[in-house]
């Protein structure tokens, strides 16, 4: 993507001034006693935007900038990243910042009722097994990976080996938000364990998996864990600034995105955002992945400014629980709906059980999809011997068709299944 323009900064605005306005104290003083603010327009622009838009009446473009960095100083606050020139990075809380976190904060660390509500025991587990496989997917074709979501899935399902980088790539994702979800958010950061994640993320992919940079690490681990005696970080920024350090400081050959965004999961895990497990941040970063690069990029040319890039993945955590939302409402219709469906053809006096009953709800609404023992068994955590005698007693009861492919048996959704079900209830 093109680069943005490097921000003027404040001592070179200053410096300009002084030297070609003779009237540039008393110009200073207007900018600082008028109603300047950090964000204008409820915005926290970056100069590459401002430049292009109409400033107060009266003022430059570089006036009006100045008077933007001078109103955004008293905001801007420390924490202990420096680039690789030892100039310190900060960041601010506008007041817009102000309320995505409060948003934030009671959507994702709160309880979370309602008819639309998280599904519960397995059927729970089985949820967040799909959420974290979309992570994986999602988190490493913003890397490279290139296969399709359906094929990266099905790998994941079947607990098939991979047969190729992009599926090693995305198996082992999974492979890692999996260790970071049940393992990994239960320990204190260290360098150990950062490499191990990373490890993990790169199996089979890189020669030389050893990390750069030490003691920037070390540093990095102690401000993930609170230990590094500064002042207070809300907790969803300080899980976001610990994604922008491990992806500036780019301590690895490769795999640094991918460990980024899997040690912000262990952060907001580690920190009580719960519900953060069961969305993924990037699907939507690919998505938009301009965006992404930019709100690196925009902290980068402006003074080492990261509030650029905490707004944007403020915004994202948002969206992505607005997203579940609107995900597990749908889900909840679909259910109502299916079960209307079972209850008029009589379905539900077949003796199926829940998970039996699972299956067929969703076979009604996906025709010619298939499904394997492996799949059903994983899916609801159950033996092969089980899910083995699930899947028979559908196919002998009519209501899915099977055949063989190689050694395994495949079922597949018949596309009458409703007048399959209405016959089987009268017989």
């Amino acid at each position: 993507m093109r680069l943005p323009a490097k921000a003027p900064t404040l001592s070179e605005m200053f410096t300009s001034l002084m030297a070609k306005d003779k009237f540039a104290d008393e110009l200073i003083d207007r900018l600082q006693s008028e109603d300047n603010t950090p964000t204008p327009g409820g915005r926290y622009r970056h100069w590459q935007k401002l430049q292009y838009l109409e400033p107060p009446d009266g003022l430059t473009h570089e006036m009006w900038w100045l008077g933007i960095k001078l109103a955004r100083q008293s905001l801007l606050r420390p924490w202990p990243l420096r680039d690789l020139q030892g100039d310190p990075f900060r960041f601010a809380i506008p007041d817009n910042l102000f309320e995505l976190l409060h948003q934030i904060d009671r959507q994702a660390a709160g309880a979370f009722a309602g008819e639309n509500s998280l599904p519960e025991g397995r059927e729970k587990a089985a949820f967040l097994m799909r959420s974290l496989q979309e992570e994986a997917i999602t988190s490493s074709q913003l890397e490279g990976a290139v296969t399709t979501r359906k094929a990266a899935k099905r790998m994941l399902r079947e607990e098939r080996r991979p047969r190729d980088k992009s599926e090693q790539m995305i198996h082992n994702n999974y492979q890692a938000m999996l260790f970071v979800t049940q393992k990994a958010k239960h320990r204190r950061l260290d360098p150990e364990l950062v490499t191990e994640i990373h490890g993990i993320l790169t199996e089979g992919t890189l020669d030389d998996p050893k990390a750069e940079l030490p003691e920037r690490l070390r540093n990095m681990c102690a401000f993930a864990n609170n230990e590094d005696q500064g002042p207070f970080v809300h907790p969803v920024i300080r899980s976001i600034l610990l994604h922008f350090w491990l992806a500036y400081d780019h301590p690895f050959v490769d795999g640094n995105g991918r460990t980024a965004r899997a040690l912000f999961y262990w952060s907001m895990a580690r920190q009580g955002y719960w519900l953060i497990e069961y969305t993924s941040i990037s699907r939507l970063l690919l998505r938009a992945r301009s965006r992404y690069s930019r709100a690196f990029l925009y902290s980068e040319t402006d003074e080492n400014d990261a509030t650029y890039f905490v707004l944007h993945q403020a915004r994202t955590i948002l969206q992505a629980i607005a997203e579940l939302h609107i995900y597990l409402e749908r889900k909840a219709k679909d259910r109502r709906r299916s079960l209307e469906i079972l209850q008029d053809s009589g379905a539900l006096n077949l003796g199926l059980n829940h998970r039996q009953l699972a299956l067929i709800r969703h076979a009604t609404d996906h025709p010619g999809d298939q499904y394997s023992i492996r799949t059903h068994k994983r899916y609801h955590n159950v033996s092969y011997q089980t899910a083995r005698t699930d899947l028979l007693g559908i196919a002998e009861a009519g209501l899915l068709l099977q055949t063989k492919v190689g050694r395994e048996f495949i079922f597949l959704a018949p596309d009458d299944l409703q007048e399959r079900l209405a016959a089987a209830a009268r017989r």
